[in-house]
This record gives structure tokens, C-alpha cells and sequence, in this order.
């Protein structure tokens, strides 16, 4: 299988690839707009105003059930359509319990927020999945 951490993207030229071929970005961790000072909601905020079709998965927030004005899903599983990225807005050692659901999705790529790094969960994601695509540890 190689190398894990060849699929780690971490040079702006190769970051700029993967997201002119990103569109729908379900984002795990997603917080509703009553804390919209918070980077997990002001950042898909932002991306949806860009244009990309985002899919809010809120971990917290059992009442919310939008999110952006688009419906809450609570496993990206659940999704039931492509999704181009997984956006992780979760603590790196909250990351482990989300790994077999961001595996059975099948995204093209999974981002970790800037500031947000788990090598075992990265290296246990491109090592188990059979995803082509590169992970970012979003380190710039």
C-alpha cells in the first residue's frame, strides 16, 4: 500500500487541486448559527457563499435539525450521495471515533481543520479506505 503519509498534502499548489475538484463538503462538526463566532460555523458559512454545496454533520445539537438552511445529517453515512470532502471541525482526539464512518462514505478527501492533526487517524483512514485521494492536514 505504500507510504500513508504520501497521501498527506501539505504544499498549497497540491491544497489548490484538491479543492478546485471539491463541490459537496459534508462538514463533521458543524455548529449551528447560535454560535456563529465559532470557526466551525463562520467557515462553512464562508465555503457555502463560495458556492459549495455543504452538508452540515453536527456532532453536539441533538434539537438542530438545519443548519445553513440545509438539513442535518447525524453520520456522514447517512448522507446517501457522493460527497467530494469530509471537513473535520472535531479535536484530533476526538477524531478516532468518526474514522469508520468518514471510511464507509467514501469521500474523495477528508480535511483536518487548520490546527487539527491525528496521524493515527489519518494513517488508519488511507491505510483501510481504498480512496484514491489525499488527505490534508491543513497545516498552512
Amino acid at each position: 500500500m505504500g507510504d500513508w503519509k504520501s497521501n498527506v498534502i501539505e504544499d498549497t499548489e497540491a491544497i489548490q487541486d484538491v479543492i478546485r475538484g471539491t463541490k459537496i463538503i459534508a462538514v463533521l462538526g458543524i455548529k449551528p448559527e447560535s454560535r456563529a463566532d465559532q470557526a466551525a460555523y463562520y467557515v462553512p458559512a464562508h465555503m457555502a457563499a463560495a458556492g459549495y454545496d455543504i452538508i452540515p454533520v453536527p456532532v453536539y445539537y441533538p434539537e438542530v435539525t438545519e443548519i445553513l438552511g440545509r438539513k442535518v445529517f447525524r453520520k456522514l453515512t447517512d448522507i446517501g450521495r457522493p460527497i467530494d470532502m469530509v471537513n473535520v471541525f472535531r479535536r484530533p482526539n476526538d477524531i478516532p471515533p468518526h474514522v469508520d464512518d468518514i471510511i464507509a462514505a467514501k469521500p474523495k478527501s477528508v480535511w483536518f481543520q487548520l490546527g487539527i492533526r491525528n496521524d493515527a487517524a489519518a494513517q488508519r483512514i488511507r491505510t483501510i479506505s481504498a480512496m484514491a485521494s489525499a488527505m490534508s492536514a491543513a497545516t498552512h
